[in-house]
């Protein structure tokens, strides 16, 4: 038996000894590792960017039926030549609609009277809704609606397409949403002279109050005539400029709609995993398409543009950065959405259609896929479970090929499994141990134009930290029994039992984004299928190619994927606010990528002799990509196209006693900082010595004393002018309620932004209002001070609301509540300050200004 025994070892140690003569040199292993990116740039890349050929108005004699890019790229042209369209302007409320009303004309004109008739309405609404922290009212703002009949229907369910037409202070809004608007009127011409008539009417709401907290959807939805009998929407808008448009939500809880856009669009484009991203609030931003579902309720689908986010909301936004073939893009993506769900029976009775929700995405942008969430349940346990079954099958296998017990061969995966959690730990945990020394460094964003730069600050720590923990076992913790091409496979195994337990963990929390886990185990286990009915598993490390080759295609998709959503977040990063690092998100980003697309593939380094060399040369790559960002390439703006984004009011503060007396008056700079790096890149610019925060003002002066979030105020000596008045006048004081109570009634005239603040005095409560009664019916969740936020667009007059107020001591001929009024004038006619506009002038041209004037009267009553 010692005999036997003594053979056995010596026969295992020259398999051994063999196997690591198969190894291959190691120099070899750049070409596999450069493989990767290789197979990303010459497919991926591409595909992302692919585009379809733009159609000219010429072509349309013998290509009918198509969307037209060119024609909707000169109406873009003249919206840009518009300027911008802030609500309360001119151009916004008299001139777009001039132009609006000027294109359904002509449509009117050419369209197929004999099929469809066209009905034309300006909505001029006001009302108000309960936000998250304030109550926002709006007043006279206007939508341009349009419906488009077919003659033969006698549908009651009408099809919503929504986009907006106004702009953000400062912007031409090209992009967001100029180039959804045009698209939308090319839609509907199409439609209109279209022999192919269709089922459902249609309503192109195209909105004049968007960016100015929804108030143009709000008004449709809650108001217009047409709304109760619209039962699905198509939303339509953008935080970018250019490139494709993508499904960033669907429904909720309306597959039928996912269904059509997969049978309808022609360039698919979205995942389920950025919907589950949007929902979370990581990225914050708010869109009509929640308005629509909130006060609908009413599903639909909600595409936007996402390309080139560094432009959105500046200067920047011109004609110029988006492509004819851009519009061509998204306009066939609408126009064949917008027939395939106007034929739709589902949108004869929707609600007998919600069901559960869908799963979702595109490959490579060549088809799309979609199922249920209960066949994702169903796909996610079973290639989990049968993952594991596999795993074990192969490991039972292994020990009789090798005729050692299981026992041992379990033991080796066991610990292969601690080397898999730890080396996810390390390819999550690397990237964010960088991204938080980058913020303790003040050096965050330094990718913000240099994108490359992740790759070798996040992507190549988070491929360390995959291959590091189990390359170190192979090499220190040699086993005679198994030999180290078995062991390989095991780590691979490991991981394959790792990401099947996460794949039906997550699906048991709901989270539909766990289909990525279930595609890598899908061609994870169908590469261990081949090779053990091929046997390659026994010859060396043949069987490593059949890995390589099943990886391929989730690869691909990976790398796209995650390529996308860094296309995405990177521009917002420039506007996620102060108080996050930014870094942080970009990390874990690249981390999940790289798992995902490398996770079954890194550890074959050790297919290659001396794999620390390799481990060695990825680690300098990652110090040169880190000396490389903390010098000036580093840095994250550049004038144009990668821009700081930074709000400028200039602030004149009147404090009012109660004896009406002025206690402080001043004028400063309030600087609105949109990113984690503050003021730090303008100090070399600009003299900021004397910039101040406003934590110390918090305690005695409602809301810090400012007519917006606290940030950061530089004082100047002379008065800033404002470009118009706010009066505020009380036209009654009434005692109530048998004298329990004190009724204030006030006349309110000002600037077409304003704001409310009210603040009830120690002993003082607020019992009554003229606003909604939200707030005050739920005083476990809004706190005094109370905000309200007023916009007017083609009606100026002034507004009149009271307050009521009960007091503990019954006294009311003292103090009792504060109220702070902030004017924002948006207008980019107004004249600004001349001091301001010096001051602006010396700003760095990596700055992109959002300026306005804004007073701030606090009076106390």
């Amino acid at each position: 038996m010692e005999i036997s025994a003594s053979m056995d070892t010596s026969a295992i140690d020259l398999a051994e000894k063999s196997h690591v003569k198969e190894k291959l040199p190691w120099y070899h292993a750049s070409s596999f590792l450069l493989l990767w990116p290789a197979l990303f740039f010459a497919v991926a890349y591409p595909l992302y960017n692919a585009m379809p050929k733009p159609v000219n108005i010429d072509e349309e004699l013998y290509k009918p039926g198509q969307f037209v890019s060119e024609r909707a790229q000169h109406l873009l042209l003249e919206l840009d030549r518009l300027g911008p369209k802030i609500i309360g302007d001119e151009m916004n409320e008299k001139t777009m609609i001039e132009f609006l009303l000027r294109e359904m004309d002509s449509v009117h004109r050419e369209m197929r009277h004999d099929l469809y008739t066209l009905e034309v309405d300006v909505q001029r609404a006001s009302g108000s809704y309960l936000a998250v922290d304030s109550i926002i009212m709006y007043q006279a703002v206007q939508n341009v609606i349009v419906k488009l009949t077919p003659r033969q229907s006698n549908s009651s369910a009408y099809l919503l397409i929504n986009s907006h037409y106004d702009t953000k202070v400062g912007s031409v809004g090209a992009g967001d949403a100029g180039s959804m608007v045009v698209i939308m009127l090319e839609v509907l011409r199409q439609l209109a002279t279209s022999s192919e008539s269709f089922e459902h009417p249609l309503i192109f709401l195209f909105n004049g109050a968007e960016e100015n907290e929804l108030h143009g959807s709000h008004s449709f939805i809650t108001q217009h005539k047409w709304s109760p009998s619209c039962k699905a929407l198509i939303n339509v808008d953008s935080f970018g400029a250019g490139g494709r448009e993508l499904l960033l939500r669907s429904g909720p809880f309306h597959p039928w709609l996912i269904r059509h856009y997969k049978a309808a669009a022609k360039h698919p484009f979205g995942t389920v995993l950025t919907e589950e991203i949007f929902e979370t609030g990581i990225i914050n931003s708010k869109s009509d398409f929640g308005i629509f579902r909130d006060y609908g309720p009413l599903p639909g689908l909600d595409m936007v543009v996402q390309y080139n986010g560094f432009v959105y909301h500046t200067k920047y936004d011109r004609f110029d950065v988006i492509s004819r073939d851009s519009l061509q893009s998204t306009g066939d993506n609408l126009l064949s959405l917008v027939k395939s769900i106007s034929n739709a029976k589902e949108m004869l009775d929707i609600k007998a259609h919600a069901k559960e929700r869908s799963v979702y995405f595109d490959f490579l942008g060549l088809f799309f896929v979609s199922y249920l969430e209960s066949t994702a349940i169903f796909l996610n346990i079973g290639f989990g479970g049968g993952g594991i079954i596999i795993v074990y099958f192969s490991l039972w296998y292994m020990s009789n090929r090798l005729d050692i017990d299981i026992g041992t061969v379990v033991k080796e995966f066991a610990v292969m499994f601690l080397m898999e959690l730890l080396s996810f730990g390390l390819a999550l945990g690397l990237p964010m141990l960088i991204a938080t020394f980058y913020d303790a460094g003040n050096r965050t964003m330094t990718y913000f134009t240099n994108s490359w730069l992740v790759i070798g600050l996040y992507i190549i720590p988070s491929i360390i930290g995959l291959v590091l923990p189990v390359t170190i076992y192979l090499i220190i913790g040699s086993s005679k029994r198994i030999p180290s091409n078995y062991r390989l496979q095991i780590a691979g195994h490991a991981h394959c039992i790792f990401f099947a337990l996460l794949c039906i963990m997550l699906t048991t929390s709901s989270l539909r984004s766990a289909y990525l886990l279930m595609i890598s185990l899908l061609f994870y286990v169908g590469a261990l299928c081949i090779n053990m009915i091929t046997r390659l598993h026994e010859r060396g490390y043949f069987w490593s190619l059949v890995l390589c080759a099943c990886q391929a295609i989730p690869f691909l998709y990976f790398s796209y994927l995650f390529y996308a959503c860094l296309v995405i977040y990177i521009p917002l990063t420039g506007r996620a606010g102060t108080s996050v690092n930014p870094d942080l998100p970009i990390a874990i980003l690249c981390a999940a990528g790289t798992i995902l697309a490398l996770g079954f593939l890194v550890p074959l380094i050790n297919v290659f002799r001396y794999p620390v060399i390799i481990i060695s040369i990825m680690t300098c790559t990652t110090f040169l990509f880190v000396l490389v960002s903390v010098s000036e390439m580093g840095f994250p703006y550049r004038p144009r196209t990668n821009v700081m984004h930074l709000n400028f009011l200039q602030v004149n503060r009147k404090f009012y006693d109660y004896n009406g007396s002025i206690s402080q008056e001043d004028s400063g700079y309030y600087f609105g900082l949109q990113d984690h790096r503050k003021e730090q890149p303008l100090r070399d610019k600009l003299d900021l010595s004397g910039l101040v925060g406003f934590a110390d003002n918090c305690d005695c002066q409602m809301r810090c004393g400012l007519p917006c979030g606290t940030q950061r105020w530089l004082p100047r000596m002379h008065p800033v002018q404002m470009p118009g008045d706010i009066t505020l006048e009380l036209l009654n004081k009434t005692i109530v309620n048998s004298g329990y109570s004190i009724r204030y009634d006030f006349k309110l005239a000002g600037p077409a932004r304003m704001t409310i603040h009210l603040m009830p005095l120690e002993g003082v409560k607020m019992v009554d209002w003229s606003f909604l009664r939200g707030m005050l019916d739920s005083p476990a969740k809004y706190k005094p001070p109370y905000q309200i936020s007023f916009t007017w667009g083609a009606d100026s007059s002034p507004i009149e609301f009271y307050v009521e107020l009960t007091k503990t001591n019954g006294k009311f001929n003292e103090p009792v509540f504060e109220i702070g009024i902030a004017g924002h004038y948006l207008s980019h006619v107004h004249k600004r300050d001349a001091l301001s506009a010096q001051f602006i002038k010396e700003f760095p041209d990596f700055v992109n200004v959002v300026e306005w004037p804004t007073s701030y009267d606090r009076y106390i009553y």
